[in-house]
């Protein structure tokens, strides 16, 4: 129920810095999938691999070579006599490059690949499902049809060494330049707070120029954060000059997991001043809209609930309500929600605008929801075909971009896909060009009990723009994958995007929390960004909504991993700093 066969059925690693212990990486999860394969009508087969092998190039790079199986792990009859090649740079972002033809009908159960300078060419060793070994020979891997016809030979010999490693099936080790492996520990392992820097001094006049000093917690892959900190400045008199000690407590706002009960799809969002908590109702089934409203985040833990929207006010409006999200486009305050006629394959995205000085804690102040158009003014899912939801807003570049999913259903159910188009910000429930695909589940973590790539959100920082997706069943195998693109780049030109191979958030990553999923994010008054999502307190237990710190890696990429005791160690806590008071 957690780490089902398309989740386990992938490359895993694990490294060593003295060639005998091992440590597993990613939470001991997958970094590199099996893309599915399409069908002429658009449906996808899902598939897996078994068996991976990586290995050198003779440019440098490293290729990685597999056995592609059906979904489930079992024999695929497209791959038979074949193997799938991937090659990386850096062993976080592979390319699928294709599978390999070796010249024969025999299914391959094993394989190992190696260039030999000696004659300038790659050795590939396999065997049969009987065990019998052969080899054949490829000077170019990247020609999917230019090896040898097979040879008999030894077959691979499996690893014998004992590895500590849960659920392990030992494949091969291979050294790397450490530069590589240090930022692969660094991407695969959540980093954890080892030091506190802060300055040792400091002149001031007042409290307020010592509440601004922060400290900057150090974490163990070289980031940074910044931290605000308590300081106790009881004994200081600040109308005499003098020099004192002052301790301080550095500062860190505790979530526990659940913040919100029967809650999904979360989304805080901040307008004149106030915090705003909107979240699917999964208490009644998703027939009503609830929204609370705080000075604070930390308010919004046990702030009042207000019914905004129902299934009963609006004739069109009759259930499922979903995914809501509250977006500011040109000083005007919208919800973009999800929400049915009738039945589920009536489920469309809709838009409710808040009237010029309204209070977002009144249903009678929004407007009564719409459904999403096409350029062309025709309704964006033909209604009892294709649904649509999940739809969130990106404000880059003086642009308006809409992202959600879609997933037809008749004439054949394609699975969930997102899509993305630019939005008139002037009537935010009109697209003002053609959808263009961004990502579909063609990957195991993606396409696991039921093929969805839904609920994108966007992340900006620095000149990247991260999207997460949450993807498969919403049960405890619910991941969290990521789309990046370049600011500067043209949005809805697909090459524009780089999705992950792997899920960022998965039932594995932080103990207690199952099916994490459908993020959403806000900043908070300190500058501290702050991702929202829902999961599981139990692998049964309903959706919950949780918060916790969004940490960058070495990369500038989000962290969503890094809990509470990582973020910040309770020894380092406690600072001092000499304040000379100086009044002039």
């Amino acid at each position: 129920m957690i780490y089902a066969e398309r989740l386990a059925y992938s490359m895993h690693l694990a490294y060593s810095e003295d060639g005998a212990s091992y440590r597993s990486l990613n939470h001991n999860s997958g970094v590199l999938f099996a893309k599915a394969t399409d069908n002429e009508n658009g449906t996808m087969n899902a598939k897996s691999l078994k068996n991976p092998f990586l290995f050198r190039l003779d440019n440098g790079q490293f290729g990685v070579v597999a056995v592609r199986t059906e979904a489930n792990g079992q024999r695929d009859p497209q791959s038979a006599g074949r193997i799938l090649f991937f090659v990386t740079s850096d062993l976080l972002q592979y390319r699928e490059v294709g599978l390999l033809n070796l010249k024969t009908e025999a299914y391959v159960d094993d394989v190992t690949c190696k260039y030999v300078e000696a004659v300038k060419a790659y050795i590939i060793h396999w065997c049969d499902e009987s065990g019998n070994g052969f080899q054949n020979t490829i000077t170019d891997l990247f020609d999917l049809e230019g090896a040898s016809n097979p040879e008999s030979a030894e077959a691979p010999i499996q690893s014998e060494q004992i590895y500590n490693i849960e659920g392990i099936v030992p494949r091969n080790v291979i050294p790397v330049p450490r530069e590589i492996a240090h930022r692969l520990v660094c991407k695969l392992t959540v980093p954890t707070n080892v030091a506190i820097e802060l300055q040792e001094s400091m002149v001031a006049a007042s409290p307020e120029e010592l509440k601004a000093v922060k400290a900057t917690a150090v974490y163990s892959d070289g980031t940074t954060a910044l931290k605000s900190v308590e300081w106790m400045t009881d004994a200081v008199d600040w109308s005499k000059q003098g020099t004192y000690v002052v301790e301080g407590t550095i500062q860190q706002q505790k979530y526990e997991f659940p913040m919100a009960v029967n809650r999904a799809d979360p989304c805080i969002a901040r307008w004149n001043g106030k915090y705003y908590f909107i979240a699917t109702n999964d208490a009644d089934g998703n027939q009503t809209l609830f929204i609370r409203e705080a000075d604070s985040i930390p308010g919004l833990i046990h702030a009042e609930e207000h019914l905004i929207l129902d299934t009963k006010t609006y004739d069109h409006i009759k259930g499922l309500l979903w995914a809501p999200e509250i977006h500011i486009i040109e000083d005007q305050l919208y919800i973009f929600h999800a929400a049915t006629t009738g039945e589920f394959l009536y489920e469309e995205c809709h838009v409710m605008q808040l009237r010029e000085g309204g209070d977002p804690t009144q249903a009678a102040d929004w407007s009564m929801p719409r459904r999403v158009l096409k350029k062309d003014g025709t309704e964006l899912c033909e209604a009892g075909k294709v649904i649509s939801l999940d739809m969130t807003v990106i404000q880059v570049n003086g642009e308006c971009y809409a992202a959600w999913s879609e997933r037809q259903f008749v004439p054949v159910d394609l699975g969930a896909w997102v899509y993305i188009a630019k939005l008139d910000p002037h009537e935010p429930w009109k697209l003002i060009n053609d959808p263009v695909l961004l990502t579909k589940p063609d990957y195991g973590w993606a396409n696991n009990h039921t093929f969805v790539d839904e609920g994108p959100f966007a992340l900006i920082r620095d000149n990247k723009l991260f999207v997460t997706f949450a993807s498969a069943a919403v049960d405890a195998t619910y991941v969290v994958g990521l789309l990046v693109a370049e600011l500067t780049s043209d949005l809805l030109d697909a090459n524009s995007w780089t999705k992950g191979n792997y899920p960022l958030l998965t039932s594995r990553s932080v103990p207690g929390e199952y099916g994490p999923g459908h993020n959403s994010y806000v900043v908070d008054d300190e500058g501290t960004i702050w991702n929202t999502y829902h999961a599981r307190p139990g692998i049964d237990a309903p959706r919950c909504s949780g918060l916790r710190r969004i940490h960058f890696d070495i990369d500038g990429y989000p962290v969503l991993d890094l809990t509470e005791e990582k973020d910040l160690n309770p020894e380092l806590a406690n600072v001092t700093i000499l304040v000379t008071v100086h009044n002039e």
